[in-house]
């Protein structure tokens, strides 16, 4: 999924993959991400949205990088992973920053995906999984209100912080159920 955004950014020729790159990867890959959208209405808008970001809204967006305030600007574009080292898995246990934040292997995502995933991370870490899950890092995108992705779920008539809100309920529910908080 984290690919599938860095691609998005490329060939958008972004500079950096910004947090509507990664909603738009999630959304593609992951069915429980798609399913705490809501239905498949609304779930249709937020695509149309999201698809439209190279001829529509979106072209304003290409000459900044995404700073929602949330950590300093990332200086390196986003491009192919250098194939000797490769990137680490931003969204796997040894992430940006190695749980810590998103520190070197950041490079190429705007401050507020960084922000994000970081965030996915600790959400994880909170419910003692192994790896983030889809529902973390949307709840992690919805939880910025200066981040493109919120812009776009707003947009789409998807409030962001009930999504937030529902993300989290769930998450409750389940893990007072004894499961492991999906």
């Amino acid at each position: 999924m984290v690919s599938a955004a860095r691609r998005r950014a490329v060939r958008d020729r972004d500079r950096h993959t910004d947090t509507a790159h990664l909603l738009h990867a999630l959304l593609e890959h992951d069915p429980e991400a798609r399913a705490a959208v809501g239905g498949p209405q609304r779930l249709a808008r937020v695509l149309g949205y999201l698809v439209q970001r190279s001829i529509g809204y979106g072209l304003r967006w290409q000459s900044r990088v995404e700073d929602s305030g949330a950590m300093p600007l990332v200086p390196a574009p986003a491009g192919p992973a250098d194939a000797a080292s490769g990137p680490a898995d931003p969204m796997g246990p040894a992430g940006p920053g190695v749980l810590g934040g998103p520190g070197k292997h950041a490079e190429g995502w705007s401050p507020a995906a960084s922000a994000a995933l970081a965030d996915a991370r600790a959400r994880a870490r909170r419910r003692g999984a192994p790896r983030v899950g889809g529902t973390d890092l949307l709840a992690a995108l919805a939880a910025d209100p200066r981040s493109r992705a919120v812009e776009v779920l707003e947009r789409a008539g998807v409030p962001a912080r009930e999504l937030s809100a529902r993300i989290e309920a769930v998450a409750d529910v389940y893990a007072d159920d004894g499961g492991a908080a999906r």
